[in-house]
C-alpha cells in the first residue's frame, strides 16, 4: 500500500470522525452535549460547524481535484481544534483521557504534512497542462 493510499484512508477516517462529532454538536440540544469543561453553547455549535466543514475539506477537494491545497488547510484547522480539545480534556478529565484527542490531532497533522510535502494531489488544471 503506497503513501497516497494510506493518506486517503487516514483522510476518510478523519472525515468520518469529524463528520460524526461535528454533526452531533450541531443537532443535539446544548444541554445534552457533554464536555469536560463547561463551554458556551454557541461556541460548541461553532466547533460543530468547523468540524463538519473540516471533514468535507478533507475529502471533496481531493476527489474533485479542485483546489486540493484546501486539504492541508482543513487538516490544519482540525489540528487546531484537537489541540484545544486536548487541553480542555487534560484539564477536565486528566492526562490519560487527553490521549484520544491528542491521537486524532496527530493523525490530522500527518494528513496535513503528507498532502503538503509527501504526496500532494495535483489540481485538475495542473493535470491537464502536464
Amino acid at each position: 500500500m503506497g503513501a497516497n493510499s494510506v493518506l486517503w484512508v487516514l483522510q476518510a477516517l478523519l472525515a468520518f470522525v469529524f463528520l460524526f462529532a461535528g454533526s452531533a454538536k450541531l443537532v443535539q440540544p446544548i444541554e445534552s452535549i457533554v464536555v469536560p469543561v463547561a463551554l458556551p453553547g454557541l461556541f460548541l455549535r461553532f466547533l460543530g460547524a468547523a468540524e463538519v466543514c473540516g471533514a468535507i475539506g478533507l475529502i471533496v477537494p481531493g476527489m474533485l481535484r479542485i483546489r486540493p491545497d484546501l486539504i492541508v488547510a482543513a487538516a490544519g484547522g482540525l489540528l487546531c481544534i484537537m489541540v484545544g480539545a486536548t487541553v480542555v480534556t487534560a484539564i477536565g478529565l486528566g492526562l490519560a483521557s487527553a490521549c484520544i484527542p491528542l491521537g486524532i490531532g496527530t493523525v490530522a497533522a500527518v494528513v496535513g504534512y503528507g498532502r503538503w510535502r509527501l504526496v500532494p494531489i495535483s489540481s485538475r488544471q495542473q493535470a491537464t497542462t502536464n
